[in-house]
Parts: structure tokens; sequence; C-alpha cells
């Protein structure tokens, strides 16, 4: 299933031009256009989904796998230092294009690309609030 006005299913489908690292049956790997270092790439569904909470299992199951085959590959290539797979879902998490797609962003020493979150503290009552309504 296509989005007619979405950008992400028309670059998947072939039909605006991307640079195209690796395609097969369900997904198209692209350079991003607006990188946050050498190397970024974005691993697109073929099929529309407008978020994580929407894709179905099928699908989700072969990206890290994919994932994984890229990174190795995109490794080898770039020389980078480590690598941060990175999927944001809905707006307030970051999400602007929504099509369900993960983020592979090569990171050098030194490099400076920040993930955007300052680290907190577990509280007790977070822990216990949580871990009481997931029963």
């Amino acid at each position: 299933m296509k989005e007619k006005d979405c950008i992400f299913c028309k670059i998947a489908a072939g039909e605006i031009p991307s640079a195209t690292l690796y395609e097969d049956g369900d997904f198209r790997v692209i350079l991003d256009l607006g990188p946050a270092s050498k190397g970024h790439a974005l691993i697109i569904p073929k099929e529309h989904y407008r978020n994580l909470y929407d894709i179905d299992d099928e699908k989700a199951a072969k990206i890290l796998p994919l994932a994984k085959k890229m990174i190795n590959k995109m490794t080898e290539v770039l020389g980078c230092d480590g690598y941060n797979l990175v999927q944001n879902n809905e707006e307030c998490a970051g999400q602007t294009v929504f099509h369900f797609h993960m983020h592979m962003i090569p990171r050098y020493k030194g490099d400076n690309v920040g993930l955007g979150w300052h680290m907190g503290k577990l509280t007790d009552a977070d822990k216990n609030e949580i871990l009481e309504k997931m029963k």
C-alpha cells in the first residue's frame, strides 16, 4: 500500500531519484539529504506505514538484520568509529516524515553529533508505577 502524497512512498518506489545504497522487494536504503554525519542513511520500507506503531511484524523483523548488513558494509566503506540507529515515532519524538524509517548514523571520534536528550534518574516511584501497570 502506498500513500499518494507521501514523499518516502515516492522515493521508495523510485518515482523520486535518490542516492540508493541498497534495494530489495521490501526496502530501499538511501543516503539522507540532511545528514547528521557523512554516510547518514535511511532504511525505508516500500509499503507505507506511519511509524513503528503501524508496521506489520513481518516487515519489522527484517529491519534490524538489514541495518546490521548495511552498517557492516558502511563501516568498511566510510572508516567510521561507530553507529547510531535511530527510529522516531510521532512528532514529539522527532518524527518529521510520517512514513516509517530508520536512521543509520555513522559516528566519528569527535564528530559532535548529538542525539538530544539529557540523562535523568529512574525514581522508585516511576519504576514501581510502570512495573505495576505493565502486569
